[in-house]
């Protein structure tokens, strides 16, 4: 019996903030697996939980799949994975467990399961691969179908062996990624996601990897899948699935979901060139680091390429902040690399990271004054979270004894000391996003006056935002102020 069933712990309707927003990514991460199982002569099939309201269909899946593994195989690529919530742990567990009801062959890889594969045996998963998943997981299969019990020599493994605890030495990170096959998007429910985006969005987009690994070391990132190691895609193997995904899958916008997009010299370029000779039309989004968009030459070779936005990690208007996580950035590259951006055409967008150690009241309000100054196209603000296996975790991990995991994504509790509560920055999210959007709309009310005959409906309507915004701000501000002196 060669069946496997795919699936991946992250249940969209479990995390009500992204639910909410309602932009959904297929699991990238989990088809890439499984076209590779299929190109080794494997029936496979995916139970994809995304939209789902819950685990429990996964025992219909098994019995119309006839499966006899499940591979729970997470998205390494979607950072709300790596911060391993509770809602989708439990979720996890639960199909292990309506899985082993079934007889089926359980095998885990996900960020949680590498850094806690004890709790996951526990629940009852027979194997869970550690790290990097895609050649463990054919080892493994291989093995097992052949009939074969001594897996002690496959990299890269934890599994209990008589009853005690065995984990194999790591794997070393794939080098050539174009050895793999495209991910396997037939498997996934198309028109479903399309819909959702359509609704929400006005437009359908979809998510590619070009690389894994990123070789900086910021003290609060973790790595526990690809590492420090950064290889790359070809750009002749990205430009093949492109085409697959715009012209049989109709996407319109592409969510290039590297930690690190085009860090090897001269990649940006030849992707600009040969998306232009294949006549590809769309647009994309990126992640990236300040000081890697400040030459001239190739933010013009990611705008011609058709990026319309790129995030970075600024995390904090204090250089203390940034030096403290060793960021490895300074706040004068954010503005050059935004002012830059802006010049080409490309929106930055900002993520901004409170209440690390260290970070006094004077650090955040230079945090505030950079987007207001910068203004980005997009913020999006969370607070120091620790991850296993990161330096920042290793500080703080004392304090994490009752709680080390949210619930959802939209939780922002502090799970470690600080110099203000937990209320104080919930409320300083709310303050910062109003007053950055009172600084946009000020901003266009501004334009408005000095160009009036270029105006259009839609600055009209941020300019006018103002009346709104201004008494919102002011409101929270002093809410915010109030907090902090209840403390």
């Amino acid at each position: 019996m060669k069946n496997i069933l795919f699936t991946h712990s992250y249940f969209m309707q479990f995390d009500p903030k992204q639910w909410g927003i309602g932009l959904p990514y297929p699991p990238l991460g989990t088809i890439t697996a499984a076209a590779l199982m299929r190109e080794q002569g494997y029936q496979v099939s995916l139970f994809d939980t995304m939209l789902l309201a819950g685990p429990e269909g996964v025992a219909d899946a098994i019995k119309q799949s006839n499966a006899r593994y499940l591979v729970v195989y997470d998205d390494g690529f979607n950072y709300l994975t790596k911060m391993c919530l509770t809602n989708m742990r439990q979720a996890a567990f639960r199909m292990i467990k309506i899985a082993k009801q079934m007889g089926c062959t359980v095998i885990v890889a996900s960020s949680d399961s590498t850094d806690n594969y004890l709790k996951y045996l526990e629940e009852g998963a027979d194997y869970v691969i550690i790290g990097e998943a895609e050649q463990t997981l054919l080892e493994l299969v291989n093995q097992l179908e052949a009939g074969q019990t001594d897996i002690q020599q496959i990299l890269g493994l934890a599994f209990f062996d008589k009853g005690k605890l065995t984990k194999t030495p790591g794997r070393p990170v794939m080098k050539d990624l174009d050895a793999l096959p495209l991910a396997a998007w037939d498997l996934v429910d198309m028109p479903a996601y399309r819909d959702m985006w359509m609704k929400n969005a006005g437009y359908f987009s979809l998510n590619m990897g070009t690389t894994r690994g990123c070789p900086f070391k910021c003290n609060w990132c973790a790595k526990p899948i690809y590492g420090n190691r950064y290889n790359s895609r070809g750009v002749t193997h990205v430009v093949k699935e492109l085409n697959l995904l715009i012209n049989t899958y109709g996407a319109e916008h592409i969510w290039f979901c590297d930690d690190i997009f085009g860090l090897k010299p001269g990649w940006v370029a030849e992707l600009a060139k040969q998306v232009q000779a294949a006549g590809l039309k769309f647009r994309f989004k990126i992640q990236s680091r300040a000081d890697l968009l400040l030459e001239d030459d190739q933010i013009a070779a990611l705008a011609a390429a058709g990026c319309e936005n790129a995030w970075i990690g600024a995390e904090s208007g204090s250089q203390k902040i940034l030096d403290a996580m060793d960021k490895g950035t300074k706040i004068e590259q954010i503005k050059q690399a935004t002012l830059l951006m802006k010049k080409h055409g490309i929106r930055p967008s900002f993520f901004i990271q409170f209440g690390y150690p260290g970070e006094t009241r004077e650090d955040i309000a230079k945090t505030i004054v950079m987007i207001n100054e910068l203004l980005p196209f997009e913020i999006g603000i969370s607070v120091s979270y620790p991850l296993p296996g990161t330096l920042f975790y290793e500080r703080v991990k004392e304090d994490l004894k009752a709680k080390a995991n949210w619930t959802d994504s939209d939780e922002m509790a502090m799970m470690f000391h600080h110099a203000f509560p937990p209320a104080f920055y919930k409320q300083l999210h709310k303050y910062v996003h109003r007053n950055y959007h009172q600084h946009l709309a000020k901003y266009n009310f501004l334009q408005l006056i000095r160009k009036p005959f270029k105006a259009d409906a839609r600055r009209l309507k941020k300019a006018l935002s103002i009346l709104y915004y201004a008494p919102a701000a002011l409101f929270e501000k002093m809410k915010l102020q109030q907090t902090e002196k209840a403390w």
